[in-house]
This record gives C-alpha cells, structure tokens and sequence, in this order.
C-alpha cells in the first residue's frame, strides 16, 4: 500500500461566531499512527470530519500526499472512515457490509469477492460473513466496520472514538489489535479519542488538543515528560502542581521558591523571574520515614489518604498546605504507610518541569 502524508496548515472554523477550530498546523508523516486526544469539544472531531470531507475550513489547506484536497469532496479524496457508532447495515450480513463500499464503486464481482475475504481475513471474522450484526459482539462489530473501511483501500484511516462502545477489558484487546492491524498495513492512520491512556499505548504521536487549538504535538513518552503548559501536564497523565517563583541564579540556571519545599535549583536557567509552578509526576515523588535520598529536596508530610492499587500504592500527602500526590511502587515487604503517618516526602528537582509564568495562575499551590 502507498504511504502518503498529510499536512494541515493555517486551519481555521467557525460555526458562526462559535470558533471551534484555531489556526491547525500539523505534519503527519507517511503510515504514522497519530491521535488527536482532548476533553470533549476540544475540536479533535471536528478536525477529523474536516480530513475526511464532511466540514469545511473557512481558511487554510488540507494536503493528502502532497497535493491541496481542500475543497475535494469526500467520495474522491480516498479516505476511510471507522465512526463511533460503527454504522453498520442491520439488514445486511456482515460479507455485504463489507461489500457495499467496494459495489458502490462499481468493481467487478470477483474481485469484490477477493477483496472481502481478504479484509475478513484480516481482522479474523472469515467464519462471520453470513451474520449479521445483531449477532456479533461489540468488538466483532467493530472488526467488521475496519473491515469494510480497509477492503476499499484508503490512504488515510480514520478512526472517531472506535473504542468508546466497548467494556475497559475488551478495550485494553481491541486498542492491542487495532495498533498490531496498523503496522501490518502500514496506512496513515488518524484516531481521535478522550482517552489518554487509549492515546498513549496506541499512538506514534499525540496532538493535545484544547479549545480548538493544538496546545502540543509530540511522542507519548515526551508529552508525559516534558508538557509545555498546565493543560498538557494536567490531561496527559495524574500530575502535582507546585506554585511559585522563579529567581534568577548566578550559575546561569535559576532557582524556584516555593512555600513547601524553600529554594530548589532547577534545570532550566533561562526561564523569566515571578510567578511560576513546577509540575512533577506521582512516581518521581519520594517518600520515607527519614531523609534518605541525596537527591531529592524533602519536606515533612503527613498520609491523608491511601489508594492500593496492585503494581503501586497511591498516597495524598498534606505537607504544609498543599496535597501532594505520590505513587510508590508496591513489592513484597516493602514500606507501606498508613493514613495520620508522619512522613518525610522528598522531591527531586531534575525531575520537575518549570511551567511559564504566563500559564500559572494565582490560586496557591496545589496537586492535581
């Protein structure tokens, strides 16, 4: 299958004066799996409808493969959809719904054969042709709508929020399939969802999107690490936010005050002086019965709550006047803590991310 690219550039879209997508830019390259993920009407629908032809922007272009489909209709730009719902024929076996794109093009009837049952093949339901879909599951209803979306060949797949009818166990399989699907293929592939787990197991890239606006596009694992602002670090991943400031350091790096943890020397020296906050994960959060870590920079705490959560233990610890979440890794024998426990919570500054002072606000410090 030819790989193409896709690439929006300068998007814009209003539904009057409701602006619901913002000057989109992004690059998606050739057989990529990339997710557009947000809270609900954050625009990543929309932007999907828009790709495959069903909006339109006011202004910008849209390329496939290089070449301006913008004002393309839908049936000529070779994209496939896969909807939420599925939308599938309930009065047709599953072998005509995955015939129906293939005889809307006319194609000859052996090779519309050929076509089907290698698309069942593939999604393993060649012994489900005469059913019907009252009488699959939900993820064998799913199989079959990817089954008529790729049996017509598009060069781009795009997928609104295909997991979203199915329970968390059959979920946590399907995103599995659907990725190991992808990779056989080898098509440029589009998934939207709200979910960032879904996002990050799945997903070459991430756009995080907001309000209509792309707040950050990058690889999961740098999203998680390295958010641009409180919005990315609050949505991709639990998060501790820590209000401050920024001071100037005679080093060339600088240093960050807050109430909590006094001064702490962080990575980045050329951000501006006043108001910031400095986000840092669950897991990069210590804690102890007495100051152990060279590395960290403690304060003392106390266990309000206790969450067991098998692989770790999730405590919120209340040091000074601010919850902290921290997440520990749980092992036979290891130290667990219970809630009124006096405990030595420590915080290593190489592991924090100094948010601007533009994106913190003026509530007090506080986890999330």
């Amino acid at each position: 299958m030819n790989k193409v690219s896709l690439e929006a550039r300068n998007i814009a879209m209003s539904y009057g004066k409701n602006v619901v997508l913002k000057d989109i830019n992004l690059v998606i390259g050739p057989g990529e799996f990339f997710a557009l993920l947000g809270p609900s009407g954050s625009g990543k629908s929309t932007l999907l409808r828009l790709i495959a032809g069903f909006n339109a922007a006011q202004s910008g272009q849209l390329l496939i493969d290089g070449h301006d489909v913008s004002n393309v209709p839908p049936w000529r730009r070779n994209v496939g959809m896969v909807f939420q719902n599925y939308a599938l024929w309930p009065h047709m076996t599953v072998r005509q719904n995955v015939a129906f794109g293939l005889e809307e093009r006319k194609l000859p009837k052996a090779q519309i054969d050929a076509k089907v049952r290698a698309a069942l093949e593939l999604v393993g339901l060649a012994d489900y042709a005469a059913r019907r879909p009252s009488q699959l599951s939900g993820g064998q209803q799913q199989r079959v709508a990817l089954a008529r979306t790729i049996a017509i060949e598009p060069q781009v797949l795009l997928l609104d929020e295909p997991l979203s009818n199915l329970d968390a166990k059959l979920r946590v399989q399907m995103r599995t399939e659907l990725r190991s699907l992808q990779r056989k293929l080898g098509i440029t592939t589009i998934f939207v969802t709200h979910d960032q787990e879904e996002a990050m197991t799945t997903a070459d890239r991430i756009a995080v999107m907001d309000q209509g606006v792309i707040q950050q596009i990058g690889t999961p694992m740098a999203l998680y690490d390295e958010p641009v602002n409180r919005f990315v670090a609050n949505f991709v991943g639990s998060i501790n936010l820590v209000r401050g400031r920024i001071e100037p350091a005679a080093n060339g790096r600088a240093t960050f005050r807050c109430p909590v943890f006094g001064a702490l020397d962080v990575p980045d020296g050329t951000l501006r002086s006043g108001d910031a906050e400095i986000a840092i994960r669950p897991h990069a959060m210590a804690l102890s019965r007495t100051r152990e870590g060279t590395r960290q920079t403690w304060a003392e705490g106390l266990i309000a709550e206790r969450e067991f959560l098998g692989e770790f233990v999730r405590y919120t610890v209340k040091a000074g006047e601010t919850l902290f979440i921290a997440d520990q890794a749980h092992y036979k024998g290891c130290a667990v803590y219970a809630p009124g426990d006096v405990v030595q919570l420590g915080l290593d500054p190489a592991l924090a991310r100094v948010l601007p002072a533009a994106d913190a606000d003026a509530r007090e410090a506080h986890a999330h």
